[in-house]
């Protein structure tokens, strides 16, 4: 009984004052699978943000990690006239801790994700190609191009658009959306912005040349990233792979760790256990390992481009609502609540619009 008066309240918010189909449909999961458990967590080790981050050296002792799965990401509509390969955040593989989900997306004209909230989490956006455009309730806006990325902390609270341009040529914008859980003592944090662009990511030379890893954050081959742009802490790196071109790469002890193949054929592993994956596949590894190893056989027609991602599991429940993600259920509900009422870091949203949403009509 103690849940049904807030639960009520929230009800009643959401039909008297709940925003158009269009400013929601990209972050709105259906109550009925919230209720049913699918956001639940799953379990996690105990890693914490006091624990160092280990990363051994390669030798003849070393392990490489396992693949627990492979699945291709299935194109499907999103938002407004959005194109994603989602692949975590699916029935397949659901908030593998820190990771919320991972969307592959293509957008064309006179499409986008106009105003919106977010809360309790982080988002990385990896742009490939095309432009995308960010304002919100507090007066940031930005634009990112071909290569760079934006690490949105979402924190207590923020509303904001994402819309992309609409290029001379016709061509789509094309990138990739990773969202991260936010550890429990932060989620309440102030929201912030940080950029990274693509002429400060540095690059690691790997066999001669044959492959090529853009270090956006951790370390590759003697390569450091920047800085860290994210509160949870996540490896990302953007691999090219030639054929004839093989890389072992360390990842952190305790982390998680998945792969997303974004073009041509990758083996992953080595001697007799290996394994080929085609593009637009997510590669779960498992936990225990020191390293993945991946190469291009030598007669392959074109590269492999992989985005290989790892991150500090959180251990700490996951209640998710759409783009509402918390550690219980009364968290989300007053969530909810404070967005529609705009309080308690939603007071800015009131008689907010911006600019580029009205992009959309």
């Amino acid at each position: 009984m103690r849940l049904l008066l807030p639960l009520l309240i929230c009800i009643t918010a959401i039909i008297l004052g709940y925003p158009s189909k269009e400013r929601l449909t990209r972050y709105t999961a259906s109550l009925s699978e919230y209720f049913s458990g699918n956001q639940s967590s799953q379990p996690t080790s105990n890693v914490t943000f006091e624990v160092p981050i280990i990363v051994k050296p390669i030798t003849e002792m070393s392990a490489p990690r396992a693949i627990r799965q492979a699945f291709l990401a299935i194109e499907q509509s999103e938002g407004a006239g959005a194109r994603v390969r989602r692949s975590i955040g699916t029935a397949k593989l659901r908030n593998f801790s820190p990771f919320l989900m991972l969307d592959h997306f293509t957008i064309g004209k006179g499409a986008g994700f106009p105003d919106h909230p977010h809360r309790g989490q982080e988002t990385i956006t990896y742009l490939l190609s095309g432009g995308v455009d960010h304002e919100d309730f507090a007066g940031n806006k930005g634009t990112i191009g071909p290569g760079d990325l934006q690490f949105m902390t979402a924190g207590r609270g923020i509303m904001h658009a994402e819309m992309p341009h609409e290029n001379e040529d016709g061509s789509p914008n094309v990138g990739m959306q990773l969202w991260v859980d936010l550890p429990q003592k932060l989620k309440f944090c102030e929201p912030r912005y940080r950029d990274l662009r693509a002429t400060e990511i540095p690059i690691a030379s790997v066999d001669e040349g044959r492959v090529q890893v853009k270090v956006i954050s951790g370390q590759s081959h003697g390569v450091d990233s920047v800085r860290d742009l994210a509160y949870t802490p996540v490896w990302i790196l953007d691999i090219t792979i030639k054929p004839g071109g093989r890389i072992s790469q360390s990842l952190p002890q305790g982390w998680n760790s998945f792969a997303y193949t974004l073009a041509g054929e990758t083996v992953f592993g080595s001697s007799d256990s290996t394994r080929i994956v085609k593009e637009f596949h997510n590669v779960e590894f498992e936990q225990a390992g020191d390293f993945v190893e991946l190469s291009v056989p030598d007669n392959a027609e074109k590269d492999a481009r992989v985005f290989l991602v790892a991150g500090q599991p959180l251990d700490q429940k996951v209640v998710q609502y759409g783009p509402f993600v918390l550690n219980t259920q009364e968290e989300v509900y007053q969530a909810m609540l404070d967005y529609q009422t705009a309080s308690n870091g939603f007071e800015r949203t009131r008689n907010w619009q911006s600019e580029i949403g009205k992009r959309m009509g």
